[in-house]
């Protein structure tokens, strides 16, 4: 008993460490980051969903993460334009909507509005840490749940993303909690788990659209929990008794979603209370007419036919006009809009290309260079032994040994079931825009790969037969060998507390050493895997460091370029040539914009030779960068 209170008071202890350690990084970095792209609409359709009620802005987004970072906001007695026309009449200006909200009316407390709005992202980052512990040590113990909460607390990547207002660290909470739950239902089916799971399958969907795949993924969980009982009870998968129990299967499964997507509705009616819904009506139709027949062609024509995303699209329209069902119809709108990008795809930079269409090997690459390399040990460390060890064991026939691991891994079974059917949508999705979107993965693979791991660690000899002096010396060979695998483990700690200290404060440019490093990664990808925007601030400092009175500016993100350099700076881009004929000396470009320029088109894609940048080759290496993602010439 003293030994069980001492591991849990040194393992609390220690987590809180983690805990603490993260929310100091992220807190110092969100002190000194300017906002990044993605910012400049969340943070102002937050404050109108809590403060009006009204969702007509961000709708692409589900709305918990984006109403909690708004809320501190509701005391700073700011002002909203609600009287301009992007508010009024304008479909979803949200980037507009954010330059004016930030940068514009409310004085000068555009840093003041960004801070605040990034404290309850790193409130719920450290909640998400917290229960990666506690769902790890379900599976390894109080001790060894240390480690993937260790790697989530003090990865660069959930440093990075774990601080800004945005949606990717809210969506891997989304999908623990959600297999958690899902999981904890089938093990011990009851009222309670039932509702529990509802629930939360519920909170998920409100986090990120992106949670959806939790629906399949708990459907393929439900069949294998059927077929692991009529295994064990004996029956035919056919039999009478076998199907009674898959229909209450079905049942249940369909419950929990009811549960979920009842709370879903609630919350969405909440939001759209006061958005006018004849003008709800009319976004929705703007929003979704790229593959919808619009209002003229009536939903119930879909039903005979196979129903695709065209009658979804119309089915959506004609719910946005209906009071009772306007709020579901908002989900779906979201839903559709997701589809709709991730279909048509985002322009991006991958490995000197650009194109709109996407790389099936994207993630892959950026998995592999820009998860820090002591994590990746220990991931690859992982899968190696689980290998060899499921096909070492031969005693019993393939199927009763995969039979046994599903009965007693199930919590296993899910999070790799999940990380195969995310890695499977994320290849096949067009958007390729930043590792972020394969978030929600990573803290599984780290489970998964400790478990692996302590079975390792804690294998031992068998004695029965062996004489004294062997025993003794298998000991000393146990030890040594346990002390060995121990002081890896250290080694591999201490390397990532080093690697993470080395990027700070640049977490969002993070790349290991395969990858180029910090201050090479962009020419692997840019974009939210390295220039996001976060740098503003930085080149303000280093204008008047350097007592730079006119400035070129070519700046992409969240910032913006006038409220923090004032008059000093003078918005220029490629096509307008080189700056020195018109008195400018300085010059600062944000990489994500040259790389792009500069870069090999591809699959049709198509760039204007006068961006493409080409008078900045008359002048070499760049003087100075503002943090790492902003070039800085001097010209003359």
């Amino acid at each position: 008993m003293k030994k069980l209170i001492s591991i849990n008071s040194l393992s609390t202890f220690l987590l809180c460490l983690i805990v603490v350690s993260s929310g100091f990084l992220m807190l110092k970095v969100s002190n000194q980051d300017s906002a990044v792209m993605d910012e400049l609409a969340h943070i102002p359709a937050g404050y109108s969903y809590v403060k009006y009620l009204d969702y007509r802005l961000n709708p692409e987004h589900p709305p918990l993460l984006k109403a909690l970072a708004a809320t501190p906001l509701l005391f700073l007695g700011l002002n909203f334009p609600t009287d301009q026309k992007l508010w009024t009449s304008d479909v979803n200006n949200q980037w507009s909507a954010g330059t004016d909200f930030i940068y514009k009316d409310n004085g000068q407390k555009a840093d003041l509005i960004i801070f605040w709005s990034r404290l309850f992202p790193i409130i719920l980052t450290l909640i998400f840490i917290i229960l990666v512990y506690f769902l790890s040590r379900e599976i390894v113990g109080p001790i060894w749940a240390l480690l993937p909460s260790f790697f989530v607390g003090l990865s660069p990547n959930f440093l990075a993303n774990g601080h800004y207002v945005t949606t990717d660290v809210a969506a891997s909470l989304g999908f623990l909690i959600g297999i958690w739950a899902y999981d904890k239902y089938l093990t011990n089916p009851n009222k309670k788990t039932l509702w529990i799971a509802g629930i939360v399958f519920g909170i998920s969907q409100l986090l990120k659209f992106s949670t959806v795949i939790l629906t399949p993924l708990f459907l393929i969980l439900s069949l294998t929990r059927w077929w692991l009982k009529s295994n064990e009870l004996g029956y035919n998968i056919f039999s009478k008794k076998s199907l009674k129990n898959l229909w209450e299967y079905f049942i249940s499964f369909v419950k929990i979603l009811a549960i979920g997507y009842i709370l879903v509705w609630g919350v969405y009616i909440l939001f759209t209370f006061n958005y006018p819904i004849l003008k709800q009506n009319t976004d929705t139709v703007y929003l979704l007419n790229s593959f919808s027949g619009g209002p003229d062609l009536s939903w119930s024509k879909c039903l005979p036919n196979k129903i695709d995303l065209r009658c979804i699209a119309d089915i959506d329209i004609w719910m946005s006009s209906k009071p009772i069902l306007r709020g579901f119809g908002q989900y779906i709108l979201g839903i559709l809009m997701v589809i709709q990008r991730s279909t048509g795809g985002n322009t991006s930079y991958f490995i000197g290309n650009i194109s709109s269409s996407g790389w099936w090997y994207y993630f892959p690459i950026l998995f592999f260079t820009k998860e820090p390399i002591p994590i990746l040990i220990i991931i690859a460390l992982g899968l190696y032994l689980a290998i060899k060890r499921f096909f070492k064991n031969t005693k019993d026939k393939k199927r009763n040994r995969f039979f046994n691991y599903l009965e007693f891994n199930f919590y296993e079974f899910s999070m790799i079931l999940t990380v195969l059917l995310y890695w499977l949508y994320s290849i096949r999705s067009n958007l390729d825009i930043g590792i972020r979107h394969i978030l929600p993965t990573l803290p599984l693979l780290y489970i998964l790969a400790t478990g692996s791991i302590k079975k390792w660690f804690n294998s031992k000899l068998d004695f029965e037969y062996v004489s004294t002096i062997n025993r003794i010396s298998s000991a000393f060979k146990t030890f040594l060998k346990k002390s060995l695998k121990f002081f890896l483990i250290l080694l591999i700690s201490i390397w990532l507390i080093a690697d993470t200290i080395s990027a700070y404060p640049y977490f969002l440019s993070y790349y290991n050493y395969f990858g180029g490093g910090i201050w090479n990664g962009y020419k692997i990808a840019t974009d939210s895997n390295y220039d996001w925007g976060q740098d503003l601030k930085r080149l303000k400092d280093f204008v008047d460091k350097n007592n730079i009175q006119k400035i070129g500016v070519d700046y992409f993100g969240g910032g913006n370029v006038q409220y923090y350099l004032g008059d000093k700076a003078v918005e220029w881009n490629s096509a307008k040539g080189d700056p020195t004929s018109q008195g400018i000396d300085w010059y600062a470009v944000s990489i994500n914009s040259i790389e792009s320029a500069k870069a090999n088109p591809i699959n049709n894609y198509q760039i204007n030779q006068e961006n493409s940048y080409q008078w900045i080759n008359n002048y070499q290496n760049p003087y100075a960068r503002a943090g790492t993602s902003i070039f800085i010439y001097k010209l003359k």
